[in-house]
């Protein structure tokens, strides 16, 4: 990999750029007289195709929707449907406004048809040219205790991009002394090795010009977070608890209230019907539990109840296992399907116990299972607890607790509206993916081997 490949990689992007707008040029032409100022100018219509072109970057970039070499086809169109979607909404709302009248919509909805084409056609053939062009990396997984790399890499298909042909475990690969390594290989994963072993291996790849990806212990996510500054002469990093500025506090809460506000606005129609149809079931219908948000405090969250009146009448707190969980109701498996059961929750953002992005509170007794085996999982609760949060955009509903501490700690350590922003229009991308939804394996690892891990004071 190199800058030849980049170049020919941007290029291919930049096709598809082209290819999404031209349906848009075209929509826009078809009602160049409906303007009050009679027809675009070219400078006019300059400036129209490029703010779409910046709003489909923006949004493409939000849904991954270039990633190539790491989605399959499938997922690539699904990614720039959403983008070109908000791209082309937001585009007709300006384009009303020019026009200060209601465009009909059905030339907007081929334009939409059209670019939904060509997104497919140059999903298929831009997947195709990368793979041909350029053959799997030959890749060495490098792990301490489990194998767990080569089994993901399968699980989602990447094996098309990484030929595993080598793994060994640290004390293998140091007794060799790199010799596992040699001229062909193009990329390492290091998984679960501590920090003085993992530096020697890192500083051998860089030298090298080997490609590491690297699994990160919590030491190393709560170390992204560190403020790097001088003093005594020497660089430091200063680490603290996650203490974002009073400007991003203020920002954020008017943003939950004003998000949480319209969203009870517009979804009252759904929440009404729902609200109906989970009473034809029998029992309640809103469901409280006690959860944790910031600093270990408790609240109530509200939720449309999705599972019988006596699901857990012997008082034992258990997760859902997915569509196996018989305590589900029928209209239960609905809610949980979409998200609408979650949608009580936007009165506890209105009430300030949550926010619209932030870690998914826990139940205090599964917290404390969690606790007993990655005593770190309380570092989730600096920030106060979220509807949605980066764990739920880039994992899964049954992602590791270990995985899901991981995720938090990543959003916590970078606060800022632009990244809530991103995961506000990211979470929607996951409503129609069915692997949001799966439930907890009880046989799943909760926990993995940190670096030098010991229990918090």
């Amino acid at each position: 990999m190199g800058i030849k490949h980049d170049l020919q990689v941007r290029t291919v992007k930049f096709l598809n750029l082209i290819m999404m707008t031209i349906p848009f040029f075209c929509f826009t032409f078809y009602y160049r007289e409906l303007f009050s100022t009679g027809e675009f100018s070219h400078g006019e219509y300059a400036v129209i195709l490029i703010l779409f072109m910046i709003l489909y970057l923006t949004f493409s970039r939000i849904y991954d929707a270039f990633h190539i070499s790491l989605q399959r086809i499938s997922e690539l169109v699904y990614s720039q449907m959403l983008a070109v979607f908000f791209a082309d909404s937001i585009m007709i709302v300006i384009l009303n406004l020019l026009a200060h009248r209601f465009l009909h919509l059905f030339p907007m909805v081929l334009c939409f048809l059209a670019q939904s084409a060509c997104s497919a056609l140059w999903s298929l053939v831009s997947h195709i040219w990368y793979f041909r062009k350029f053959p799997p990396l030959r890749t060495v997984i490098i792990y301490n205790q489990k194998e767990k790399m080569e089994s993901l890499i399968s699980e989602y298909g990447m094996d098309i991009k990484f030929n595993v042909v080598k793994t060994c475990s640290v004390q293998e690969f140091l007794e060799n002394a790199f010799s596992v390594i040699d001229d062909s290989i193009q990329t390492v994963f290091i998984y679960d090795i501590h920090s003085h072993e993992r530096n020697r291996i890192l500083k051998y790849c860089i030298e090298h010009n080997i490609l590491a990806y690297v699994i990160p212990s919590t030491g190393d996510l709560l170390m992204s977070s560190a403020r790097t500054m001088h003093m005594f002469h020497l660089p430091l990093m200063r680490v603290e608890r996650y203490r974002p500025v009073p400007e991003f506090i203020i920002t954020k809460r008017l943003f939950d209230i004003l998000v949480s506000g319209t969203a009870l606005l517009l979804l009252s129609p759904v929440m009404l019907i729902t609200a109906i149809a989970v009473k034809s079931d029998g029992g309640t219908v809103f469901y409280q539990q006690t959860r944790l948000t910031k600093d270990g405090k408790e609240f109530r969250i509200l939720k449309f109840r999705s599972m019988r009146p006596d699901a857990e009448s012997d008082g034992i707190a258990r997760l859902s296992s997915g569509d196996d969980d018989d305590r589900v109701t029928k209209t239960g498996r609905i809610l949980r399907r979409f998200r609408i059961d979650e949608l009580p929750q936007l009165f506890n953002i209105l009430k300030g116990e949550m926010s619209v992005v932030g870690p998914r509170p826990e139940r205090p007794e599964i917290a404390a299972q969690y606790e007993e085996e990655i005593p770190e999982f309380r570092l989730r609760l600096q920030a106060k607890a979220g509807l949605t949060g980066y764990a739920q955009v880039y994992g899964k509903y049954n992602s590791t607790p270990s995985d899901k501490l991981q995720m938090d700690l990543m959003y916590i350590a970078h606060p800022s509206m632009i990244q809530d922003i991103k995961i506000c229009f990211a979470t929607l991308k996951t409503l129609f993916m069915p692997e949001s939804t799966e439930g907890i394996d009880p046989n799943a690892v909760t926990a993995q081997p940190d670096d030098k891990q010991k229990p918090l004071p």
